[in-house]
């Protein structure tokens, strides 16, 4: 007899997006099941185990912020923890933490074992079930297409033509449910490949998903062919740490969580080693890339740009003369260390050869050989902002599935899509982050509006308002959106909005009190390198000072009283870069302007005849909720949103009529 159940969510996947995906539906109150190939792939790292990193470590705090579990996991099970980019602004500091591999996968699948609401379930998705709208009565799902027109919605141009209604495992069991999140990975139809050695497993030998391409397909779900890789792990006890440069971690370990006590993180540290490639390295490699599958044609798949493997790097940077390799544990209590930076697909004997050159690693033992892996994954040009899929009511995907690399950007669109999605069947205003609010609303901006051929990944430089949407800051900006969905505890609320007080007081404070020219003051700022002063001044003004820092004024500012530390950051760059967050600022107020100009999803393109053949192509294709997404459309110009604009105002007119 068919085993059927009902659910309200049923997510696909328990990597890093599926994991915080299926954790946000259930903390909302709706029955989730998540569905794994293995129980032992949750939450895996199968890259280097690390969270973090530049622009990346904005990812996770924001994921935070907004109640997800990658940050509060990290704390738990990190080994070594770095502030990168200090020497820099900032808008680029970014939080990078090596994680205790085994540790963090065994602690993010107790917290999904242990949350009300939330099932595990090893089985293979294989199908996608789903409904034709046209042949419901119930047309309550259109309350959740999100809201951007004031005209009520119909069945025309622009919405959905089917709604699911659950998913088939390979065995044969039927799960009944209001919403599926997709978040697949790297597992859709996986190979991996090491030379000429082919096996058609996911990540770590694991069991790939060889079925659901089929039914996405049929569903009229366009696929793409990705690849990723990963270098070898090496055994701990045959390499020479003697000659490589040891990494230490920072002093004062900043947690990733705003919800993690910084008294708790303070551990002691594992080390981590830098070491080189050589020529004789590249040689070696140059000598036999006609045994590599990328270049010998055997792989299909497009590569991630900004994560090369070092046949790639070897080719493409021809001219220099070595490349980092950072040794890194995967664990305390195990031998296995990573080798980043060398990441390749050629075969077994070719990469011990190359590896041997590398200085410390002359006499390594290999315990996995470095492979390539391809997989299949979605154009993500198919989901609106929400991550829910626009042909397809009730379907959001999250994560790798997305045509995105690296386990934040997965986390990321995880927690969003499974935001959404507890929405939808809530019958509640779905949640877009824009460019101006976070780098997780850039990252899905971007996936959704522009063109990508190739795994994204996330950087600073694509934040156009980076200055705004710091690391530090997090808290402030998404505490409140957290709260509203009801990921963010009261208390966690009232925190932020006490904080935001405490800092708006002492920043008015600093403004306010003034320091003459006087002998001790003029002595201070000379012992800190600092020009005298003429007339008298604000502490702020001096804070403003690039020699100088809230912190070192308190020597002459007599009356002031303890703050925490997060409040005393942001006091001192508030004060520091205010004239660069003014600026910011406004060219934020412009930017929403076109936001809040909304298309409706039923507008017919055909309609408007001086939009270019072009533009008027790339509209009907990308469906833009706003005038602002779609002027972020390649092939879409000034030209043609001023008639669009025109266009708009005449339907708003007849709306209101």
């Amino acid at each position: 007899m068919e085993i059927r159940e009902k659910v309200d969510v049923c997510v696909v996947g328990a990597g890093h997006a599926g994991c915080e995906a299926a954790l946000a539906c259930a903390r909302l109150g709706l029955e989730t099941v998540i569905f794994t190939v293995s129980v032992d792939s949750i939450a895996l790292m199968p890259c280097n185990p690390n969270v973090g990193g530049t622009s990346k470590g904005h990812l996770v705090r924001e994921l935070d912020a907004l109640g997800g579990e990658m940050g509060k996991n990290i704390d738990k099970t990190f080994i070594q923890s770095k502030m990168l980019n200090v020497s820099k602004g900032p808008a680029v500091h970014s939080l990078r933490a090596q994680a205790d591999k085994a540790e963090y996968s065994r602690a993010m699948r107790k917290v999904l074992e242990n949350q009300e609401h939330l099932t595990i379930k090893q089985a293979e998705v294989v199908e996608l079930l789903t409904e034709n709208i046209e042949n419901m009565t119930d047309m309550s799902y259109l309350k959740n297409v999100p809201d951007t027109s004031t005209n009520s919605r119909n069945l025309s141009k622009g919405i959905a033509t089917k709604k699911i209604t659950g998913v088939k495992t390979y065995t044969g069991a039927v799960y009944e449910a209001k919403a599926v999140v997709l978040c697949t990975g790297t597992y859709l139809n996986a190979r991996c490949l090491c030379g000429e050695a082919i096996t058609y497993t996911g990540p770590n030998g694991l069991q790939a998903a060889n079925h659901l391409t089929d039914s996405l397909k049929a569903l009229g779900i366009e696929m793409r062919r990705f690849k990723t890789g990963t270098p070898a792990r090496m055994d701990k006890r045959s390499i020479d740490f003697s000659k490589m440069e040891e990494q230490f971690g920072d002093e004062r370990v900043v947690p990733f969580s705003f919800s993690t006590n910084p008294d708790d993180v303070q551990i002691e540290q594992a080390s981590c080693w830098l070491t080189y490639t050589n020529e004789k390295t590249h040689e070696i490699i140059r000598q036999n890339l006609d045994r590599s599958p990328i270049y010998a044609g055997i792989i299909e798949g497009t590569g991630p740009r900004y994560c090369p493997s070092i046949e790639d790097k070897v080719v493409k940077f021809a001219d220099k003369e070595r490349h980092q390799v950072f040794i890194e544990p995967e664990g305390l209590h195990t031998n296995e260390m990573y080798i980043g930076g060398m990441s390749s697909s050629l075969p077994e004997d070719v990469q011990l050869a190359m590896y041997r050159t590398v200085a410390g690693l002359e006499n390594c033992k290999i315990v996995r050989n470095a492979y390539a892996i391809e997989y299949d994954c979605i154009n993500p040009e198919q989901l609106y902002p929400t991550l829910e899929f626009k042909d397809i009511s009730g379907l959001f995907s999250g994560g790798q599935f997305n045509g995105s690399s690296g386990y934040e950007e997965a986390a990321a669109q995880g927690l969003i899509a499974g935001i959404n999605a507890a929405l939808f069947i809530q019958n509640r205003e779905q949640i877009v982050l824009d460019r101006s609010q976070a780098y997780i609303g850039v990252l899905i901006d971007d996936l959704v509006t522009k063109e990508n051929f190739e795994p994204y990944r996330m950087m600073t430089s694509r934040a156009e308002y980076r200055l705004l949407l710091r690391q530090d800051n997090a808290d402030l900006r998404l505490r409140k959106i957290g709260y509203d969905v009801g990921l963010v505890t009261k208390e966690q609320y009232d925190y932020v909005c006490k904080k935001e007080e405490m800092i708006s007081a002492e920043i008015a404070r600093l403004e306010n009190v003034k320091v003459g020219a006087n002998r001790e003051i003029q002595e201070f700022l000379e012992s800190k390198g600092s020009t005298g002063l003429k007339t008298a001044a604000s502490l702020a003004e001096l804070i403003s000072r690039p020699e100088l820092s809230y912190e070192m004024l308190a020597e002459i500012d007599k009356d002031r009283k303890p703050l925490p530390a997060d409040v005393i950051e942001q006091v001192n760059i508030n004060i520091k870069y205010d004239g660069y967050i003014k600026r910011q600022l406004k060219q934020v107020e412009q930017y929403k302007k076109t936001e809040k100009k909304k298309i409706p999803l039923d507008i017919d393109y055909d309609d408007i005849k001086s939009l270019r053949l072009e533009a008027r192509q790339k509209l009907k294709k990308f469906k833009p909720i706003s005038v602002g997404q779609a002027s972020r459309i390649s092939g879409v110009s000034p030209a043609d949103i001023s008639v669009l604009l025109v266009y708009l105002e005449q339907w708003n007119r007849n709306i209101i009529k």
